[in-house]
């Protein structure tokens, strides 16, 4: 992609952290921006804010992406808005710390529903348009734990080792496209995930929301199928799972975080 300026970026989980540094850096671009979340509040005082920063519009259109089919809902109002994207952040998502029986099967389901479900889905939507015009591409957020298992974050990890395996599945259909496909993998970060998890991070090392979208951007303007954004410790940890047993890895993991969540 020769230029940012112009397109039309739609970020999930915008009104905050990751999501909210994404749209802010997009719009510093001079992208004009979807914004969506749950809540509007937050989102519109953002739009305003960029609207009159940037000279760019920002849309807000509030969403719940953890119920079922609200995404085709979020792609029927941007579209009737007459709008089309050209970049969408799939950055939604929640996570909890704790034993797998501490949570109940209706958090697990709202969790997979927000971070895989409504993520295939609304990159299903709007990639149409990014090949007819054979440019942009998808921004999928997973996580350091999308490279190994891990005790006590079980559900989380899978669906993020399902996001980093479905964007390097769609990179490699559609890089000869025009289409970029970036799953940008960040490890601890200042946001209110943790906090809406339960987790215990006192002493361990954390990147900025804006780092985690710089670097993200970057290497989706470099055509990357994946990055793990925050320094080489990060990137180290990632690498663990392809040096050591997997046994091991799991023993590994699982001393982490066993002090640091809730056993009911």
């Amino acid at each position: 992609m020769k230029s940012l300026k112009g397109k039309t970026v739609l970020v999930t989980g915008a009104s905050s952290g990751i999501g909210e540094a994404f749209a802010k850096q997009f719009a510093a671009y001079g992208c004009h921006l979807v914004l969506t979340a749950r809540s509007g509040d937050k989102l519109h005082q953002t739009a305003r804010e960029l609207s009159s920063t940037y000279d760019i519009q920002a849309t807000v259109i509030t969403a719940d992406l953890s119920r079922q089919g609200a995404g085709r809902e979020l792609a029927a109002a941007i579209w009737q808005q007459q709008l089309n994207i050209d970049i969408l952040i799939n950055n939604a998502g929640f996570g909890k710390w704790a034993g797998f029986l501490q949570e109940t099967p209706d958090t697990y389901q709202d969790m997979i529903q927000l971070n895989t479900t409504a993520l295939v889905e609304l990159s299903h939507l709007f990639l149409p348009h990014m090949l007819e015009k054979k440019s942009g591409g998808i921004i999928n957020i997973g996580s350091t734990g999308s490279f190994q298992p891990a005790p006590y974050i079980a559900v989380y990890c899978a669906t993020k080792a399902f996001v980093l395996s479905f964007s390097e599945a769609l990179y490699g259909e559609y890089r000869d496209r025009g289409v970029t496909v970036t799953a940008v993998c960040p490890g601890n970060t200042e946001t209110a995930f943790f906090r809406v998890a339960n987790a215990d991070t006192k002493g361990m090392p954390a990147a900025t929301p804006e780092q985690v979208a710089s670097e993200g951007i970057s290497a989706f303007l470099k055509g990357k199928n994946y990055i793990v954004t925050g320094g080489w410790s990060n990137y180290l940890q990632s690498l663990s799972s392809r040096f050591l047993p997997r046994k091991a890895v799991i023993g590994i993991v699982a001393g982490m975080f066993r002090n640091r969540v809730s056993h009911g």
